[in-house]
C-alpha cells in the first residue's frame, strides 16, 4: 500500500489563519474542468467540489469554466463559460463547409486562426472578475485522448491569463501523466510552474511532475476529490434484490494506452471480445451481470458492440442474468453500483466510487491512475491489465471476494481508509478557502 503524504504532522491550520467565514467580502472562484459532456466521473468531481466550496465559503460566488457551459449552468445553477469560444466559421460556407477544395480548406483554417484573439479576449474578461482559478482533479494533465494543441494548449492559455489578471492559480488534487508528446509536456510543465498552489491525487502524479523538472518542494498529495462527495449522495447500499450474486461490469471504449480512435481498432476489437467472453463465463457460473457505464456520450458504442459479440456467441442479450440499464447521471450510477454485490471496472471513478460504497472491486486497468488507486487500498492483486487479463483467474478472484462480501462492507481497512481520505480532503478545502478569504481581506 502506498500512503498519501502525511498530513497529520502539519500544524493545526486553524491556529495559523482566521476563521473561513470571518471575511464578509464575496470571493469569486472559477472552477476549470471538462464538465458538461457526459463523463460521470468528471461530474461527480465537480459536484464534490461545488458542495465543499459552498460548505467552507458559503459567501463565495462560483463560476464554472468547462467544455459545455450551457449544460453545466443548467445542471448546477451557476454561471458557466466555455473553455474554448468557437466562432461558427463553417456556417459561413454553407454547403461548402466540408469541401475538400484546397482553397476553401485554407480559407476556413485562416478564419479559425483569426478568431483566436477573440476567444482569449473573452477568457480575459471572465478571469478579470475572479479571485481564483481552480483547476481541479480529472486527468486533463495526461495525454490519454488529449492532444497538445487541444486541451493542453487551452489549459496553458487560461493559466497565463490568470497570472495576468492576478487570480490565484491553484491545481487541486490533479492527476498528471503520462505525457509522451514533447509539446504537450512543455505546455503542462509551464502551466504547473505558474501555479500558486499544487496538489496531486496520487504519488504517481507527483513523482511524474518531479521527473519533468519543476520544483515541487511545497507540493502536496491529497486524495481524489470524488472521495469528498456529499454523504447524502452516498446512501447505504441496498440489496440487489436478486437471488444471484450481481457483478457490476464496467465498460469503456478502449482503443489503447493513448485513447486514440484512429489507430486502435484492433485493440478495441480484442477488448470487446475479451469482455464478451468474461460476461458469458460469469453468467454460465451462475452470476448475474449488471453493465455499468461511466460516460453518457461515449460508452453506448461499447454497449452495442458487446451486444453483437454476445449474440455471435449464441448468448441472448435479453437474458435475465444480464442487466443493461445505462445510467444518465451520477446519482443513477451510484444507485446502480449500490445494487451490485461486487464490481469489475476500468474507468477510474467507477473503481473509486465502488470503493467509497464499500464494494469489493476488481480493476481492469488501462492507465497508471487506476493501478495507483488500487495500490493505495492494498488491492494490487485484484488489478489486471486491460489488454492482458485471464478470465479464469479473474473469476476465481470474484469467487473469493464474493464469499467474503458480508464482511467487506463498511468494516474493512478499505472503508476506514476511504473515510480518512474524506477527512484529508476536508483539510485541503479548509486550507484553500482560508487562504482565499485571507487574500481577499488584505485587498
Amino acid at each position: 500500500m502506498i500512503p498519501l503524504l502525511s498530513i497529520k504532522a502539519e500544524p493545526n491550520i486553524s491556529e495559523c489563519l482566521p476563521p473561513v467565514n470571518s471575511n464578509p467580502q464575496r470571493v469569486h472562484i472559477a472552477v476549470f474542468g471538462t464538465f458538461g459532456v457526459g463523463n460521470l466521473g468528471n461530474e461527480c468531481t465537480l459536484q464534490a467540489v461545488l458542495s465543499n466550496l459552498r460548505r467552507f465559503l458559503p459567501n463565495a460566488e462560483l463560476t464554472c469554466i468547462c467544455s459545455d457551459a450551457e449544460e453545466a449552468a443548467a445542471d448546477y445553477g451557476i454561471s458557466a463559460f466555455p473553455i474554448r469560444y468557437v466562432v461558427p466559421v463553417d456556417q459561413l460556407f454553407g454547403s461548402y463547409a466540408h469541401s475538400k477544395n484546397i482553397f476553401i480548406k485554407g480559407v476556413r483554417k485562416l478564419l479559425r486562426l483569426s478568431t483566436s484573439p477573440y476567444r482569449w479576449y473573452k477568457a480575459f474578461r471572465i478571469l478579470k472578475s475572479q479571485d481564483a482559478l481552480l483547476i481541479i482533479g480529472l486527468g486533463m494533465l495526461g495525454d490519454f485522448g488529449i492532444s497538445a494543441f487541444g486541451l493542453h494548449y487551452d489549459i496553458l492559455g487560461w493559466c497565463l491569463l490568470a497570472k495576468v489578471c492576478r487570480c490565484k492559480l491553484e491545481f487541486v488534487s490533479v492527476g498528471v501523466g503520462p505525457i509522451r508528446d514533447r509539446v504537450s509536456k512543455v505546455f503542462v510543465k509551464t502551466a504547473l510552474a505558474l501555479g500558486d498552489y499544487r496538489s496531486y491525487r496520487d504519488t504517481f502524479s507527483k513523482d511524474y511532475v518531479q521527473g519533468m523538472g519543476p520544483s515541487i518542494k511545497n507540493d502536496r498529495v491529497y486524495p481524489d476529490l470524488a472521495f469528498s462527495l456529499p454523504r447524502p449522495s452516498l446512501s447505504p447500499s441496498p440489496s440487489s434484490g436478486s437471488k444471484r450474486t450481481v457483478i457490476g461490469l464496467g465498460l469503456i471504449p478502449y482503443y489503447g494506452r493513448r485513447g486514440r480512435l484512429e489507430d486502435g481498432d484492433r485493440t478495441y476489437r480484442k477488448y470487446v471480445d475479451s469482455v464478451a467472453g468474461l460476461t458469458c463465463k460469469l453468467m454460465d457460473d451462475g452470476f448475474a451481470v449488471r453493465l455499468l457505464i461511466g460516460d453518457v456520450r461515449y460508452d453506448h458504442e461499447i454497449r452495442a458492440d458487446l451486444r453483437a459479440s454476445l449474440e455471435a456467441r449464441g448468448q441472448q442479450y435479453v437474458d435475465a442474468r444480464l442487466i443493461d440499464e445505462p445510467a444518465s447521471s451520477v446519482s443513477e450510477l451510484l444507485s446502480q453500483l449500490a445494487m451490485t454485490d461486487l464490481v469489475v471496472a476500468s474507468r477510474f471513478h467507477n473503481v473509486l466510487l465502488s470503493i467509497v460504497l464499500g464494494k469489493p472491486v476488481v480493476a481492469l486497468s488501462y492507465h497508471e491512475k487506476v493501478a495507483s488507486l488500487m495500490d493505495e487500498f492494498g488491492l494490487s492483486e485484484f488489478c489486471h491489465d486491460i489488454e492482458d487479463f485471464d478470465s479464469d483467474k479473474l473469476i476465481a478472484q470474484i469467487a473469493i471476494l464474493g464469499d467474503g462480501k458480508a464482511n467487506f462492507k463498511g468494516q474493512t481497512p478499505t472503508a476506514r481508509q476511504a473515510e480518512n481520505y474524506r477527512k484529508a480532503l476536508d483539510d485541503q478545502y479548509e486550507r484553500i478557502c482560508r487562504s482565499l478569504a485571507t487574500c481577499i481581506a488584505r485587498q
